[in-house]
């Protein structure tokens, strides 16, 4: 059996009929936006299948056999075929049409990668993590505040492969983008790859900016005047959420700085300045990343120290009254022994000496503490 046939048994794209079924179903329902983070409506993980010719979109959607084939009978262009948590089965044909590593898919199946470059022959594979704000009127200690996905991109000479891993991150409106600056995306594919990467790293900053908000509540919050009262979950949510950020962001470095520094068979040596400006736009991302972890640190050991000082002033003022009342019970012990022979027992006036003893002690205790801050 050809290899184009083994896609279409595979996927089950290449059934006889099977896309004009498909396209009747499709008028008899609301129109579907391929771009929205769902799987087709095709019955299969295939998002988006387009080809490119001098930056023009010449064909979507339909059979990606029948396209690369037809891309690659006029020698120019390349297929963008874009997948969504694709099985097995549904990824072998593709691999196979391809020529897919089998280590390089199999990461792009199993999911949960660090971010990385790696090469493959002429072709390149590369992971980012994406990542999203997800929006909570209140920060509480079991908020999630970072949501976190990923995009696997296959880059060769005539085709870029996606594969994306979670329900955001959707690459159609970064498609259309592209599509609109036609100059740019007849480079090839390599201007696809650094049109993700930079769609990815911006997404970082803008998330880096809404933790941001939550940092600065937090950090009101604590230096308010009943700040020990804060629950220390909340910044310890904020520095795990923090930290899931930090592993999405920091291992992309040095896969970008092997794109734009070092010469890769795949990458056009004109998109390699692209990647430079990515580059610098990341370490921009890290910079701050490395500052909340800092003022968190800085938040949480202020939040203790207040907690330290509310307790010892709690100690202070119950040390306080301990001793004022240790005045009258002192007097009181005295005087409650059953002796026959006590000065004052028999006294008229000893009742109301005593209790203005007792009174005036008191006063001048509280009075002392007081002026002493303690109470």
């Amino acid at each position: 059996m050809s290899m184009a046939g083994n896609l279409r048994k595979v996927t089950g794209l290449g059934r006889v009929g099977g896309l004009r079924k498909v396209a009747r179903l499709a008028r008899r329902r609301p129109r579907v936006d391929l771009s929205h983070p769902a799987r087709s409506p095709l019955g299969s993980s295939v998002v988006n299948c387009v080809t490119y010719r001098d930056g023009v979109r010449t064909s979507a959607g339909g059979d990606p056999v029948d396209a690369v084939e037809r891309m690659r009978k006029r020698g120019t262009g390349f297929v963008w075929l874009g997948l969504h948590e694709p099985t097995d089965q549904e990824f072998a044909g593709i691999a196979e049409l391809f020529d897919l590593h089998p280590l390089a898919v199999e990461d792009a199946i199993e999911a949960h990668q660090r971010p990385k470059a790696e090469r493959y022959g002429e072709t390149l594979f590369a992971v980012f993590k994406t990542v999203c704000y997800v929006e909570h009127e209140e920060l509480t200690a079991t908020s999630e505040v970072v949501n976190t996905g990923e995009i696997m991109v296959f880059l060769g000479p005539d085709f870029v492969v996606t594969v994306r891993h979670g329900r955001h991150g959707s690459l159609g409106p970064l498609r259309e983008e592209l599509e609109s600056d036609p100059e740019q995306l007849a480079k090839g594919p390599s201007a696809v790859l650094h049109a993700i990467a930079d769609h990815v790293v911006d997404d970082f900053l803008t998330v880096i900016d809404a933790v941001q908000e939550d940092i600065d509540q937090v950090e009101t919050d604590v230096f308010a005047e009943n700040g020990a009262r804060v629950d220390p979950g909340r910044i310890y949510q904020l520095k795990r959420e923090l930290l899931e950020l930090k592993r999405a962001v920091v291992p992309l470095g040095r896969p970008l700085e092997e794109l734009a520094t070092r010469p890769v068979r795949a990458v056009d040596p004109e998109i390699q300045a692209y990647f430079r400006d990515v580059a610098d736009h990341l370490l921009r991302a890290t910079e701050q990343i490395a500052a909340f972890d800092e003022l968190l640190n800085s938040i949480l050991q202020a939040h203790l120290a207040q907690v330290t000082v509310a307790q010892n002033e709690d100690m202070r003022k119950i040390t306080a009254w301990a001793a004022i009342v240790a005045v009258p019970t002192m007097v009181c012990g005295v005087y409650g022994m059953n002796f026959d022979h006590m000065p004052e027992l028999r006294w008229r006036y000893g009742y109301g000496l005593v209790i203005g003893v007792i009174s005036l002690a008191c006063l001048a205790l509280y009075r002392g503490f007081r002026r002493n801050g303690w109470l």
